[in-house]
């Protein structure tokens, strides 16, 4: 019975003071202004401003990936084992972060390469910038999402943690939209234009530099407030012992929350086909019939602005405001019920926008719908990893091996399918349609979606409506058959509470 007690006060025992929840909270708003770069902007910058071929583009995405299936947990099987005399996690963030800041700053340089009419230069110089900034940016991801687990033993401590940092790493993703909005107003004064690709590519390098900035100083700055409490002892390696990844192909909770992360991956387009919706489906301003051609850029600039404006604002009060709640959320209903339901209500709201958009063609008529798709963002991307952690608890009950920077990497590698899903959907969209960016966006001419065929700028359109959609619908499946819930959890945290004191697993205060 003594025994008993103690496990329960261990259980509900907290270590995570103020200051450090908000410095690695701040970390991760730092990384995720970061990872936005990235994922929201990478596919207008390859496809529109720097005009590759879209088969080349494509095929990056796709191979990128499938090193990343590799690359990923390969980085976390290479984490669990090794114990530096700096500590197990930290020492990452201030190796990866300097690498990650002049990789991303790289993507957006655009060198203007002489004597490649063809491209083919600039291609490799795109491939090999994009797959190493994927490598290096695993590095410091997978330690990073980690921490969750090294903080604190405690369960209910470790959901805090984790909704808590999730809704500052969503500013941090919505941060480089607020820039991208503001710069219009305050750059064309200094650069002296507004006109053409070469103040396109002048505005992504402004951009990509203040956010590389921003965000590298703040996510460094965790590694000075952080502190590992709750690491696991290496266990010896036993003969006959499942290996590390056969681990986690036989724990089937865990390949539950990665079959619905990838089935989930559609829930990206809302943010990163936004800027291809506003320059491509829809045109709000003034009857273009008669302006000049300057007038005509002038009008378009300022609807791709007001358009893309229009996406930034649902996606951050939808997906923030969701996160905002998870914390509250999370104590009082159980995960899986709240994903399933957050899931089909974001489903039933991407088939009313698309039904709005084909019959009035009304933008603002579909706001309050793509308010509520959006807010399925927050609630997966807090969830998932939660839920991953409750799995690696699984697995250490049943197998005695905690593989906290594998289960990081499995919600690293969800991250990034999804951000690729994304964009090889737009890029197939544009081969679908038989869509030229060339045609619509050069230094001499920026035509308006009108002069594009309604189906076209529909199929554009449903890049953020019916493909989220259908992904969320998809993605909710897979939770029917989670059984980490409920009373079921709550005695899984138990026994291991109880085991780990058998163990002799100590807490550093």
């Amino acid at each position: 019975m003594a025994k008993k007690e103690k496990v329960k006060r261990d259980i509900g025992k907290t270590y995570v003071g103020k200051k450090e929840l908000w410095m690695f909270s701040l970390g991760g708003l730092g990384q995720g202004m970061i990872y936005a770069m990235m994922s929201s902007y990478i596919s207008d910058y390859y496809v529109n401003v720097l005009q590759l071929p879209l088969m080349f583009v494509l095929m990056l995405m796709l191979l990128a990936r499938v090193w990343d299936a590799i690359n990923d947990p390969l980085m976390g099987i290479i984490v669990d084992r090794h114990q530096t005399k700096w500590g197990k996690y930290k020492p990452y963030i201030l190796f990866a972060a300097p690498f990650i800041a002049v990789l991303t700053v790289l993507m957006y340089i655009s060198p203007n390469i002489k004597n490649d009419p063809k491209q083919v230069k600039l291609m490799v110089f795109c491939a090999a910038v994009y797959v190493l900034w994927g490598m290096i940016y695993t590095m410091a991801d997978v330690p990073f999402w980690s921490f969750p687990n090294a903080i604190t033993p405690n369960n209910e401590e470790r959901s805090h943690v984790v909704s808590f940092s999730k809704i500052w790493n969503s500013v941090g993703s919505a941060l480089p939209e607020v820039i991208f909005f503001v710069l219009p107003f305050v750059l064309p004064a200094i650069v002296g234009t507004s006109d053409g690709l070469e103040y396109t590519k002048i505005t992504y390098r402004v951009l990509s530099v203040t956010v590389v900035v921003l965000g590298t100083v703040l996510y460094v700055n965790s590694y000075f407030h952080i502190k590992e409490r709750a690491v696991p002892p290496p266990t010896k390696k036993v003969e006959g012992e499942p290996s590390t990844l056969k681990r986690v192909f036989t724990c089937k909770p865990l390949l539950l929350i990665i079959a619905m992360g990838i089935l989930s991956s559609g829930r990206y387009m809302v943010q990163a086909a936004a800027i291809h919706v506003a320059r491509y489906a829809f045109y709000i301003g003034p009857d273009l019939t008669g302006m000049s051609q300057a007038e005509i850029t002038e009008a378009v600039n300022k609807s791709v602005g007001t358009v893309k404006t229009i996406f930034q604002l649902c996606a951050v009060v939808g997906m923030f405001g969701a996160t905002l709640l998870m914390p509250k959320l999370m104590q009082k209903f159980d995960y899986k019920k709240l994903l399933i339901s957050t899931c089909l209500a974001g489903f039933v709201a991407s088939i009313f926008t698309t039904l709005i958009a084909w019959f009035t063609n009304n933008l603002y008529i579909c706001i309050p719908f793509i308010l509520i798709q959006c807010i399925p963002l927050g609630v997966i991307n807090t969830l998932s990893i939660a839920m991953i952690y409750d799995c690696l608890d699984y697995m250490e009950l049943k197998t005695g091996h905690r593989d906290n920077a594998l289960g990081s990497a499995c919600q690293g590698l969800i991250n990034k399918f999804g951000s690729a899903f994304s964009t090889c959907g737009i890029i197939v969209m544009y081969m679908f349609i038989g869509f030229k960016p060339e045609d619509m966006l050069s230094n001499e001419v920026i035509r308006p979606a009108t002069d594009l065929l309604r189906t076209q700028n529909f199929a554009m359109f449903s890049l953020v409506s019916l493909v989220p959609g259908l992904s969320m619908l998809l993605c909710s499946i897979p939770m029917f058959f989670y059984k980490l819930s409920g009373d079921r959890k709550k005695k899984m945290q138990e026994e291991l509470a109880a085991q780990r004191e058998a163990r002799g697993f100590t807490v550093n205060e």
